[in-house]
């Protein structure tokens, strides 16, 4: 069965983003220390490179190693659509979960309406590669029960306010870490995987 990933930066505040959902505070370093850790997420994780940057960073033919479908919340969305870009990740299956956008601007782009879980459980019965929750922190929260694994790149600086990791209700949740990377820049990359 296919597993959801919850494949998330996040502040050593627990905030994935600020209070206007910004996230353009989180350092990743400068000259090499960016270059390493830069190189390491487009060969780890190539499907989460926006389609629009994918041929920039070099991997514009990379294969989807562990994920072939995205899932996000509106907040995560908009900042590419309010771009232009109506399909950011393209090479992905896409879904947006929205109460409110009346319709999907784009057909490659699966607008849900309502609830969430009942959407990631049918993917997980599909065939195929993991799902990646892309965010944000209301839509992790919903999902939470689904959630099997989570790849958290935390980022050495304090938000002080803005959107949490996971926004939903008190529900303590055992996660063993399978595997860390520290780079250089200061960022901690942890895999952790769902106590059943």
């Amino acid at each position: 069965m296919r597993e959801l990933v919850y494949y998330v930066g996040v502040s050593i505040d627990g905030r994935i983003a600020g209070p206007g959902g910004e996230f353009d505070f989180y350092p990743e370093g400068t000259g090499e220390q960016f270059a390493a850790y830069r190189a390491w997420m487009t060969r780890e994780f190539p499907e989460t490179i926006p389609t629009m940057l994918r041929e920039q960073v070099g991997v514009a033919d990379a294969p989807n190693r562990t994920m072939d479908t995205v899932v996000m919340g509106l907040g995560t969305y908009r900042p590419a659509l309010d771009s232009g870009v109506t399909s950011p990740y393209a090479h992905l299956r896409q879904y947006v979960v929205s109460t409110t956008l009346p319709e999907s601007p784009d057909p490659s782009v699966h607008l849900v309406r309502g609830d969430p879980v009942g959407l990631v459980r049918s993917l997980k019965r599909q065939d195929g590669k993991g799902i990646w929750l892309a965010g944000g922190g209301r839509l992790a929260g919903a999902l939470w029960p689904e959630v099997d694994r989570m790849v958290v790149k935390s980022y050495p600086v304090v938000a002080g306010a803005g959107i949490p990791v996971v926004d939903g209700a008190f529900d303590p949740t055992g996660f063993a870490v399978t595997d860390r990377a520290v780079f250089d820049n200061g960022v901690v990359v942890s895999w952790l995987s769902r106590r059943r």
